[in-house]
């Protein structure tokens, strides 16, 4: 029975995905933001919701092992599975504020993160600084989609009364979509969960791999569903929005609630970690290359995403190597992923250079 509860959760994710998507669209064009704003925020804040809930809750009961897990974890499946699935489908172009501004912000934070937990754990008053930190980015990111959006609203004629009922319908078809996404989520955590503890899986792993993963799957299936129907900001906006919002919301939070704050491994912060930290600077070479994530970069992403899962699935099996892979995975493998894609993301930018310069 349990796995039937998993696929049926997976149809119910799928479903609020594509209600999720078409209400975020048509919301974006009534309201006169962006769909790359929209995707930042309301798309990734509410995909972002089974974080947010399993964290908190995992905080407040004392296992902050899962809170601080599912939070890392989700990050590394957002960037590597969830992009890299959705550039393998269509290519993704990426809007300039995203290499500007917002992978940045995801990298500083990331950076920020790593740092607090260099003690061994996250503290309530570095949970509370992040969450100061979280609110002034949101706060700018909805003013900024507003101002950019003034030239057109001084055009427009004034709202009719069926704007008004079509924009309470999309609102309602948001709200069924990410209701849809939340319940789907949860029951696939929780039969996953159910069938990973009869094989002896420890809490941790769990948190890093079957929680993240379940917690990810609305971010996964609206990044598809998006890439689909060609809203590539939105696919985009979501992985780099949620980033965010766990980083700076969901662990802040989970710092924040929890007594003595979240406690930190040296075995998560050198590898768990640093891998999220890889991850999200690998981000910027690769959306600065010709401003898309190409089929290839996205092959690349897939292949460490499983190279990360198989070193955390054969470390929780005592795997003799594994201690030494992953030293090398973090040490050796992205580093020189970086560069590489660094070096052809600053090559591509030396040819298209030229051709931009002389333009009128």
């Amino acid at each position: 029975m349990t796995y039937v509860w998993l696929f049926l959760g997976l149809a119910i994710l799928v479903a609020g995905a594509e209600f999720l998507v078409r209400g975020a669209v048509a919301l974006a064009e009534l309201a006169r933001i962006s769909p790359l704003v929209i995707g930042l925020t309301v798309v990734a804040f509410g995909t972002s919701a089974p974080e947010l809930a399993v964290s908190s809750v995992s905080s407040l009961e004392g296992d902050s092992a899962i809170a601080l897990g599912n939070v890392v974890g989700s990050n590394i499946f957002n960037v590597l599975l969830i992009l890299g699935v959705s550039a393998v489908i269509v290519p993704l172009s990426v809007s300039s504020q995203l290499v500007r501004l917002d992978v940045p912000i995801m990298i500083v934070a990331s950076i920020v993160v790593w740092l607090a937990a260099y003690d061994g754990s996250i503290e309530r008053y570095e949970g509370a600084g992040m969450l100061a930190a979280f609110l002034f980015y949101t706060g700018w990111l909805i003013r900024a989609g507003r101002r950019e959006s003034k030239p057109l609203d001084s055009l427009a004629e004034p709202t009719p009364k069926s704007s008004w009922q079509k924009l309470v319908g999309n609102v309602v078809l948001l709200a069924i979509g990410l209701g849809l996404l939340v319940y789907g989520a949860g029951m696939l955590v929780d039969s996953a969960t159910e069938i990973a503890r009869q094989f002896g899986v420890s809490d941790l792993v769990i948190g890093l791999t079957i929680v993240a993963a379940g917690t990810s799957l609305p971010e996964l299936a609206t990044s598809m569903v998006a890439a689909i129907r060609g809203q590539r900001d939105i696919a985009v906006g979501n992985v780099v929005g949620s980033n965010v919002f766990n980083l700076l919301m969901v662990l802040a939070v989970a710092s924040v609630l929890s007594s003595s704050g979240v406690p930190v491994s040296p075995s998560v912060l050198w590898f768990d970690l640093a891998v999220m930290v890889w991850v999200a600077l690998l981000c910027w070479p690769i959306f600065f290359s010709h401003a898309v994530v190409s089929r290839g970069e996205g092959i690349v992403m897939l292949a460490l995403f499983l190279s990360y899962n198989g070193l955390l699935i054969g470390d929780s099996i005592h795997w003799e190597y594994a201690p030494a892979m992953k030293t090398t995975l973090v040490f050796g493998i992205f580093p020189t992923v970086c560069v590489g894609v660094s070096y052809f993301a600053w090559k591509h930018y030396r040819l298209d250079r030229p051709a931009a310069e002389i333009r009128p």
